[in-house]
């Protein structure tokens, strides 16, 4: 009971300090000094009359959903004594591992730099400053020669050191259970089996009334659409974020959405936001970086080849360059395992005081990075406002799918989650793909990693981010990638080769993503 005490007091004393430094910190601050003023507010009941004051005027409920957004956000609190690292990822292999991969990262970056002798950042000329403005609304018309250019890493490679990945003080048959674990990943971590999913997705069950499938053309709207949408009214009237998040675990009406996933994130569109993003712009015009050729090339490899998406070049551009300018970003690396780089002024070296963190944001895109914004595009017209939301996105949930950690919603924790339902619940065809040198995973792994942005038609990818967003988690991805090797058994039985494997899969862009998750967590697998 103390230390239920003491871990509250704890989790309130780091919100309060976050918010301190916050927009709306200030804001309330000022309604209660305008407070003031008003008749009803009494010097013998000051407190109290201006709690109701910010109940009745909306500020309460304001400052609900931003203690709920950062519930949502932060991790549990540690024990007081542990070192911060603990805070980012508290198994001491998966901090060296992170470490490793990031040396690589870098590697890759400065020879990349060193070979085009390019620098890592440069000021614009007034002249390239002047075009590039005359041009921010049309950057997709611009051609310049990427060739030289290649991404820093694929997700192939990300998959080979997870797939190395050891836990130094398991020896070989140390655990039973984990002895029999056949697929790549080859650490012990505790995931979900499908009892604790299904009670964990409790609102994905049979018996539960499900956009994408109730709202299908078969069902008559009466019955299930209609009133889902009278009550996804109600709670964006109410601006509560809690009730939003529980609301769309059953899905969001395409109408809602937008505001819905808005009001989850608890994104606004003050004008201090607008500004904001308008400086972020000032620096991508003022400042040319070599992430900028990064970005500009993964859009060309990816986005701007997908029936959906190559028409939102523009604003891929526009929110990316953005996004890697942005210092704000840096500070979800309190709870990621991995940490921003570094870069030095040319001959300081080592000389902390001259350290600079590069990019801006601490975030070095690889290929198919873009494809994380382009689904948004679809909800968000508005620059500054999509910008937000992306963000938002990123250090909430996105971060977690290029980083390693033992979070269950990382991207080591789902790509076991993935195998284990697959070797528990589907031996046979687990089984049969690991003999012809089929591993699942190899196949699955570029679908989690990309939130499977791109691989999914873009009505049933909003669908199943809905879940993601309403579940604060992206455990079902996972379950989602087994259930379409699920769905696909049949004909996977049949092949003998990883090639005619990944044709089997090669489109998902006509699965229907919630009968999908339904048939696999609530009635076919027992």
């Amino acid at each position: 009971m103390l230390q239920e005490e003491s871990d509250l007091a704890l989790i309130i004393a780091q919100i309060v300090q976050k918010l301190k430094g916050s927009t709306l910190y200030a804001q309330l601050e000022r309604q209660a000094w305008a407070s003031l003023q008003r008749p009803e507010i009494k010097l013998e009941s000051l407190k109290e009359d201006i709690k109701e004051f910010f109940k009745i005027s909306g500020w309460e409920k304001k400052l609900q959903n931003a203690v709920y957004s950062e519930l949502n956000v932060f991790p549990l609190p540690s024990h007081p004594a542990a070192p911060p690292e603990h805070l980012k990822e508290p198994l001491v292999y998966m901090r060296k591992a992170q470490g490793s991969w990031e040396k690589r990262i870098l590697k890759s970056l400065n020879s990349m730099c060193t070979e085009l002798s390019i620098p890592l950042a440069r000021k614009r000329p007034v002249g390239e400053q002047k075009e590039l403005l005359n041009k921010w609304n049309e950057m997709g018309t611009d051609e310049p020669d990427l060739s030289l250019f290649r991404p820093v890493y694929a997700p192939k490679d990300f998959l080979e050191v997870l797939i190395n990945l050891r836990n130094p003080n398991y020896e070989n048959g140390d655990s039973h259970s984990f002895r029999t674990h056949l697929g790549l990943i080859q650490v012990p971590l505790k995931v979900k089996d499908i009892p604790e999913l299904k009670e964990f997705f409790v609102e994905l069950g049979l018996t539960a009334g499900q956009l994408g499938i109730d709202d299908s053309t078969q069902v008559p709207p009466e019955l299930f659409e209609n009133e889902h949408v009278r009550i996804g009214q109600k709670v964006l009237s109410e601006q509560d974020s809690a009730a939003a998040q529980q609301y769309i675990r059953q899905g969001s009406p395409t109408a809602l959405r937008a505001e819905l996933w808005a009001l989850i994130l608890n994104t606004s569109s003050q004008p201090e936001d607008i500004l904001y993003y308008e400086q972020l712009k000032t620096n991508v015009i003022q400042h040319d970086l070599l992430v900028d050729s990064l970005i500009y090339k993964d859009v060309k490899l990816t986005a701007s080849n997908d029936d959906y998406y190559f028409v939102f070049e523009d604003y891929l551009y526009q929110v990316l360059l953005c996004f890697s300018r942005d210092t704000s970003v840096l500070g979800h690396f309190a709870y990621n395992s991995a940490s921003p780089p570094k870069s030095y002024i040319r001959g300081k070296l080592g000389l902390e005081e001259y350290a600079v963190f590069y990019p801006p944001n601490g975030v070095i895109p690889f290929h198919g990075f873009s494809m994380y914004v382009a689904p948004l595009c679809f909800l968000y017209h508005e620059p500054s406002k999509l910008y937000q939301i992306f963000r938002e996105m990123y250090v909430r949930f996105f971060f977690r799918l290029h980083s390693i950690s033992s979070h269950p919603s990382g991207i080591v924790s789902l790509c076991l989650l993935f195998e284990t339902l697959l070797q528990t619940y589907l031996p046979q065809l687990f089984y049969h793909l690991r003999e012809i040198g089929a591993q699942p995973l190899r196949i699955s792994f570029k679908w989690m990693v990309r939130a499977f942005s791109g691989y999914l038609a873009t009505d049933q990818l909003l669908l199943l981010w809905d879940r993601i967003l309403g579940y604060n988690s992206l455990e079902i991805l996972a379950v989602l990638a087994a259930a379409v090797f699920a769905f696909r058994a049949v004909n996977l039985m049949e092949v003998t080769s990883l090639a005619a494997a990944e044709a089997v899969l090669a489109d998902l862009s006509t699965l229907k993503v919630m009968p999908l998750l339904q048939i696999f967590l609530f009635a076919t697998v027992t």
